[in-house]
């Protein structure tokens, strides 16, 4: 399985790293020692310790090879070098001894090589540290600097050297190499998400083509038909079409692929009906009151074509012939349900009776827009204070796919 074989791998990379810093701090404690004993005239306990923790990890290290488990070999480690590091700060300064970096990158290391037993270290390290504190009380101190004045110098910047060279080896090295990855993760992924993004745009365009070609189809299919309810029908459906057809191309001419600024939408949408169905000189006045709305594809074709039968119905019926008129759509955002909006949408024209309605009606479109408003799970009034015919229509935001119109 690709996530095992991922997990194995660093695991491996893991264990070659903690055996390789290992090793090396082995040599050098050892070289510590020396160092300690012979030139720096450190003559107690604090060379012996160096020199007894490079033996003891040493074996511990060669017994790995035997037993292959690095769990075990990692604690004896951690805590055979968490024991020395403490007794050589206890011994070269305590509190105020350079050597004590050593403590708290046991506690990296772990964190490194394993993150529940880091955590035990990281607690176990903070006590190491306090009780190293109250060396400098004298009535609670028992151990003294057994650093000569003189070698002080010398073993504070052996000290640090080797503390930087733990660092570097191990949070250093892990760290630079975790970056990497996720660099070339990141990179990756952004490579994919543009060929997605891409993809998507090419889907889009074409979809907006092939729903053109229908409304072409349709156009000249209803041009063999001089009158009568069959070309009004078909000019309906091409207007339709239309309709789902601005959206995808909204959709890939745009850098966000997934939503549409729903203003220049109705926009583009009610001028076209309008020129459509009244001709390019009308006396038709659109008015939009739309903030900044951006609605997702499985909202925004059913809120079309829902917008589309309200428009459409409001020029063929609404305001008749060459009279003037007024057509206002109005969407916000419900203050009141997240995810929900409200739709104020109609003509000043002369309206239908209040007894009519789309259970007792022929008419297609008033059967569309309960439906599609069904379909955006939401409810529809009919304002009746206005003059003409004017709906409310309070909606919720689709997320997920929509099925057909019903």
């Amino acid at each position: 399985m690709p996530g095992f074989t991922i997990d194995k791998e660093r695991l491996q990379d893991k264990t070659k790293l903690f055996l390789r810093v290992n090793y090396t701090t082995s040599i050098i404690s050892f070289l510590f020692g020396v160092l300690c004993y012979f030139f720096l005239n450190i003559t107690q306990i604090i060379p012996f310790v160096f020199i007894g923790f490079s033996i003891l990890n040493s074996i511990n290290l060669l017994y790995f090879r035997s037993h292959k488990v690095i769990l075990p070999t990692f604690n004896f480690s951690s805590i055979i070098g968490l024991i020395a590091a403490v007794v050589i700060t206890l011994y070269s300064g305590g509190i105020f001894s350079p050597f004590i970096f050593m403590i708290p990158l046991i506690a990296f290391g772990g964190f490194i090589y394993s993150t529940r037993y880091g955590r035990i270290y990281l607690n176990i390290i903070i006590i190491l540290i306090l009780l190293v504190f109250t060396q400098t009380i004298p009535e609670l101190s028992i151990t003294h600097n057994m650093v000569p004045e003189a070698s002080r110098p010398i073993f504070s910047l052996v000290s640090i050297l080797f503390s930087v060279f733990i660092l570097g080896n191990t949070l250093g090295k892990t760290l630079l190499k975790t970056y990497n990855t996720m660099y070339s993760s990141k990179k990756a992924l952004y490579i994919q998400v543009h060929e997605k993004e891409n993809l998507l745009k090419e889907v889009h365009h074409r979809v907006k083509n092939n729903l053109q070609t229908v409304s072409s189809l349709l156009s000249l299919q209803s041009r063999n038909i001089e009158t009568g309810p069959m070309k009004g029908l078909l000019k309906g459906t091409q207007n339709r079409v239309i309709a789902m057809a601005m959206v995808h191309e909204m959709l890939y001419m745009r850098n966000d692929i997934s939503h549409i600024e729903y203003k220049s939408y109705v926009q583009e949408l009610g001028e076209y009906l309008i020129r459509s169905i009244k001709g390019n000189d009308n006396h038709v006045d659109l008015k939009i009151d739309i903030p900044d709305i951006k609605l997702g594809i499985d909202t925004a074709i059913p809120l079309g074509l829902l917008i589309n039968e309200a428009l459409t119905n409001a020029l063929k019926y609404g305001i008749e012939g060459d009279k003037e008129g007024i057509i206002s759509i109005k969407l916000q955002q419900d203050t009141d349900e997240k995810n929900c909006y409200i739709l104020e949408i109609g003509d000043n024209g002369i309206g239908f009776p209040e007894t009519i309605n789309y259970k007792t009606t022929k008419s297609l479109g008033l059967k569309l827009i309960h439906n599609l408003t069904r379909q955006l799970k939401g409810t529809i009034t009919r304002d009746m204070s206005k003059k003409g015919t004017n709906y409310i229509i309070k909606f919720q935001e689709i997320k997920q796919q929509l099925s057909p119109v019903a």
